[in-house]
């Protein structure tokens, strides 16, 4: 099991509460892996509007756990509570991963966590967080941060991006699809993509690139080009870049890489795939292709990423097609 603790008080935000606590407070069906032992931690009963929150567990409770989450803070011209600030400054130097969701991030700043460090919040509050915590490095055009031991979202939607991103790396990218799966919200954004883009102009039906994004992940083991892409969505290459960058805030050989590096995610999880195999699996062509873009996305090689996260998960079509098309060790 892995301890999270959800610190909460009065003036919190209930639905990055509820995000918080649906990712963590039950496995999705089908995951058999022991979950998360999510805690409710706070000084007193919380009232969110109609509701009232018990919690289950004192703000001491925090330097016991893993990994806290503060959800979004409602006020953030108030500054949040001694206890909580003091708690949540216990806990993360007792080693703790701190995590916020939207405005939470004012709590770590109040309590000196998020100093000399990179960090993120809405949109619509990053210029205050700025001001107010001079020391911070405020990125306002990001979803979340990951600094390791601390980690921060932009609002709604993009908390339950950072959430789903605990849980990939926790339990991998297969378990992490699965969740999102369960939510019904698409399986992986980068935290680097822009917290809202500028929609495009819409074709006839509304949406230029709803049947290429299908077709690119149908031909992953292609070494597809812009080129490619342009023609089959039947504009110029400069036309396409632009529809990219306003529906996924990125380019189309980066978004293209990204959806790459998820399938080797999956295929080192899922199958007995030698790495040659998963490279040709995955358009990358060599495992030097694969281990150099894999190490420099995810910060490990993908032997290493096999290790830690491989599940018991056996043949399947891709992976016998991996399978056939040779094996190697690690």
């Amino acid at each position: 099991m892995r301890p999270v603790a959800l610190a909460v008080t009065d003036g919190m935000l209930q639905f990055e509460l509820s995000v918080a606590y649906e990712v963590f407070g039950s496995a999705p069906a089908g995951v058999t892996v022991p979950w998360y032992d999510l805690t409710v931690c706070g000084s007193h009963s919380v009232t969110f509007g109609r509701f009232r929150l018990e919690p289950d567990r004192g703000l001491d409770h925090l330097q016991d756990a893993g990994t806290v989450i503060v959800p979004g803070w409602a006020d953030v011209d108030v500054d949040p509570p001694a206890d909580l600030v003091d708690a949540l400054r216990a806990a993360h130097h007792a080693g703790a991963r701190v995590v916020s969701l939207c405005t939470g991030a004012f709590v770590l700043g109040a309590a000196g966590i998020l100093d000399g460090k990179r960090a993120t919040t809405h949109w619509a509050h990053t210029d205050v967080l700025a001001a107010r915590y001079p020391q911070v490095q405020v990125d306002p055009d990001v979803l979340y941060v990951d600094n390791g031991s601390v980690l921060t979202s932009a609002g709604k939607a993009a908390a339950l991006d950072l959430c789903l991103h605990l849980v990939r790396l926790d339990y991998g990218s297969s378990i992490a699809n699965t969740t999102a799966r369960r939510l019904v919200v698409p399986p992986h954004r980068s935290g680097g993509q822009a917290q809202f883009v500028t929609a495009p102009v819409p074709d006839q039906d509304g949406r230029p690139l709803t049947a290429l994004f299908p077709w690119i992940i149908e031909r992953l083991d292609q070494p597809l080009t812009v080129e490619d892409l342009a023609r089959q969505a039947r504009m110029s290459s400069r036309h396409l870049g632009r529809h990219f960058r306003a529906a996924t805030g990125t380019t189309p050989l980066q978004w293209l890489l990204a959806q790459r590096i998820r399938h080797a995610q999956e295929l080192l999880e899922k199958t007995d795939a030698g790495i040659d195999a998963i490279a040709t699996a995955t358009g990358m062509g060599t495992a030097t292709t694969l281990r150099r873009h894999f190490n420099r996305t995810l910060g490990v090689p993908p032997d290493t990423y096999r290790r830690t996260f491989r599940t018991r998960v056996r043949s399947s079509p891709v992976h016998a097609t991996a399978r056939a098309q040779g094996r190697e060790s690690d």
